[in-house]
């Protein structure tokens, strides 16, 4: 096991539905999120409430700077149509990484001293699986 540095971590989304994924161009961050939903189950004459899990989620966001020769993000933001996806911590060891299909959406932001950037949320449109 080792530390990491960011830098060489990657982005790949696919732009069509059954697609191959490529890589998304100058993203400078991404997140994912695992979370379970937790079912309230308590009942008279418990003394704190207690719940059971339900089913796992996963979401994220990745961003960057906005690329105006390609209409990857934007495409896949706008059809509703999951996409094949995947988060790479480092591309030097691309034996471990996120993948699944996402339905993403998108947000393009610019300010009048500032670089256009733009942004995705997603949303797990299958499981979404750790690899190595």
């Amino acid at each position: 096991m080792s530390r990491l540095a960011g830098r060489n971590a990657a982005v790949y989304l696919g732009l069509a539905s059954g697609g191959t994924a490529t890589p998304v161009a100058f993203q400078a961050s991404w997140s994912i999120n695992f979370t379970t939903n937790k079912i309230d189950v308590t009942a008279f004459g418990d003394t704190t409430k207690i719940y059971v899990a339900g089913l796992p989620d996963a979401s994220g966001q990745f961003a960057g700077w906005y690329d105006d020769a390609t209409v990857q993000t934007y495409t896949a933001a706008t059809d509703g149509v999951a996409r094949k996806f995947y988060l790479y911590p480092t591309t030097s060891n691309t034996a471990q990484y996120f993948f699944g299909t996402v339905f993403p959406d998108m947000t393009v932001e610019t300010a009048v001293d500032g670089a256009i950037s733009v942004s995705a949320s997603w949303a797990a449109g299958s499981p979404i699986v750790k690899v190595g």
